[in-house]
């Protein structure tokens, strides 16, 4: 299945529990689809939330309402039948927002060009967390639950873990020789991958932030975006256009999947059943492409591994820690019942520890790396509504 835009996409997400799917456009335009076997998506709305580049979209509030991030410095809320805003913060960031990510049932957390990091709380109606430990554009976030933890990856060349918990950058890993523009955890929480526009993959063991364990070579372009299928393989979204199969830890190239005609990839992402895989790219297409026959066969793994978020049942940065299922956060809901703010007590995880990899009390030197192919426009001053998330 595909449709056509008439402008690039920029991200994609779809329904947690119904057969839709929403994009993002370089306009401004947030469009909705519909799905079904057998039958050509159906596009069920377009609207125009933003004034400038739409680059982020998920579902939160259990699927019934839209938050898009946009160039223009703004987080809007559109109501899922109709597309129409229900609320806007102007001026959420001081710098284009790149990236959206849902954590838990009441919060998500956002990731600008400058290198920041704001987390969302719907119980407070306000920004509880910021982290400021980058100095270029966010690339990618992933939520670990079982730590109260952000991974987060820039242009910058770093990678960061951020504690909710302590609202502190835990670890930051020494620059890289290159961007890093994507990530996933994988090998049960031992292993972080990171996508580079090099075409390499670069693999961080848990605790060992401070450079990568291993180096594995198999894209010729840059890999911009990654999707974790099981703890042995993850998806790749490269920019020739193509989508792999790859296997981590023996790393290789098992197979290629899908393309987009040579056309860079800006997403990926898997629908609610783990029954589609859905691409967007620069040929104006979005694409859903069946799993089975894609991998040839019933999937070998169904469970739900979330991109977004991985449960790992310990924060010790010196420890390895365990995939936990039951401690999963499905992060594509946002509902309105408030929550009290996190406590000790109430994660699985240990009790944090400063006995990280590597701590940040030194900031590392400056990177010379290349700026983001979506980088904004010019900045405004921050300011902040307190009664968005309220108006949800």
């Amino acid at each position: 299945m595909e449709a056509l835009h008439e402008e690039t996409p920029f991200d994609l997400s779809f329904h947690p529990s119904s057969p839709l799917v929403a994009t993002s456009l370089i306009t401004g335009e947030l469009h909705m689809f519909r799905y079904a076997d057998g039958l050509p998506l159906e596009r069920l709305f377009a609207e125009k939330p933003h004034k400038d580049s739409c680059r982020a979209v998920r579902f939160v509030d259990s699927g019934t309402v839209i938050l898009t991030g946009s160039a223009d410095m703004s987080i809007v809320a559109s109501d899922v039948e109709t597309g129409k805003v229900i609320a806007r913060l102007d001026d959420a960031h001081g710098d284009a927002i790149n990236r959206l990510v849902c954590l838990t049932e009441t919060t998500v957390a956002s990731g600008d060009d400058a290198g920041c990091i704001k987390v969302w709380d719907t119980r407070q109606r306000s920004c509880c967390n910021t982290f400021h430990r980058h100095e270029d554009y966010i690339s990618d976030m992933t939520y670990v639950a079982g730590s109260d933890q952000i991974l987060a990856t820039s242009g910058d060349g770093t990678l960061s873990v951020n504690s909710l918990r302590g609202n502190r950058v835990k670890s930051q890993s020494e620059f890289s020789e290159d961007e890093l523009l994507s990530l996933v955890i994988m090998k049960n929480g031992q292993k972080v991958v990171c996508g580079t526009p090099s075409g390499a993959l670069l693999l961080y063991s848990w605790g060992h932030f401070k450079d990568c364990s291993d180096r594995f070579l198999g894209h010729a372009q840059s890999v911009d975006n990654l999707l974790k299928l099981d703890e042995e393989t993850l998806i790749s979204a490269a920019a020739d256009g193509v989508i792999r199969l790859v296997g981590i830890l023996p790393n290789q190239i098992i197979q290629p999947l899908a393309e987009h005609s040579e056309f860079p990839i800006e997403a990926l992402g898997f629908s609610h059943d783990r029954k589609y895989l859905g691409s967007v790219s620069h040929d104006k297409m979005i694409k859903l492409w069946d799993m089975e026959e894609l991998l040839g066969g019933p999937q070998l793994n169904h469970q739900n591994d979330m991109p977004e978020a991985t449960a790992v049942a310990v924060d010790h940065d010196d420890e390895l820690p365990e995939a936990n299922a039951a401690n999963a956060v499905q992060h594509e809901e946002l509902p309105e019942a408030n929550v009290a703010a996190v406590d000790d007590d109430q994660l699985t995880a240990q009790a944090d520890s400063d006995d990280d990899g590597m701590d940040v009390d030194m900031e590392p030197s400056s990177s010379n790396g290349s700026r983001s192919k979506k980088k904004g426009k010019g900045k405004k001053l921050n300011g902040f509504a307190p009664d968005f998330f309220a108006d949800l």
